[in-house]
């Protein structure tokens, strides 16, 4: 089932399976040592997937600066290939859409991806930079 709250309606529970599904995804599985949890996480909507009481698709959405973005878009290793990417990009749209209609989505994208964004008419603009120790592109919607 999937599931859209703000950080004060998470469960202690929910909170703690988003982050061991992040920092298993984005610190231990691409080898990356960077502080995962942040302050973005206080503003954003939560969105993810939870089967047999497993969070195993996540993505948060949130206002930067004078436009959109959302980031932390991440399924299970073991469910990869399943279009469960694709299901959690049509929530984290429609969230953009129905909450924030007017508003611009930059994204900062991890280049070994930005094809599947590109699938969302995400357009890269300017050079790759690192960011975290990983190449990343910004893209636009």
């Amino acid at each position: 089932m999937w599931q859209i709250k703000r950080f004060a309606d998470l469960t202690t529970t929910e909170l703690y399976a988003i982050y061991h599904l992040r920092v298993k995804t984005f610190v231990v599985e691409q080898n990356r040592v960077y502080q995962e949890v942040d302050e973005i996480d206080q503003q954003a909507i939560h969105i993810f997937k939870v089967l047999d009481h497993k969070i195993v698709a996540y993505a948060r959405v949130f206002q930067e600066g004078d436009h959109l973005s959302f980031g932390r878009v991440v399924v299970d290793q073991m469910l990869r290939g399943q279009h469960l990417g694709a299901d959690l990009m049509d929530h984290v749209l429609a969230v953009a859409h129905d909450q924030f209609p007017q508003e611009t989505i930059q994204i900062e994208a991890q280049i070994q991806v930005q094809d599947f964004y590109k699938r969302y008419q995400f357009q890269p603009v300017g050079a790759p930079f690192l960011f975290n120790h990983t190449p990343h592109i910004k893209m636009i919607k």
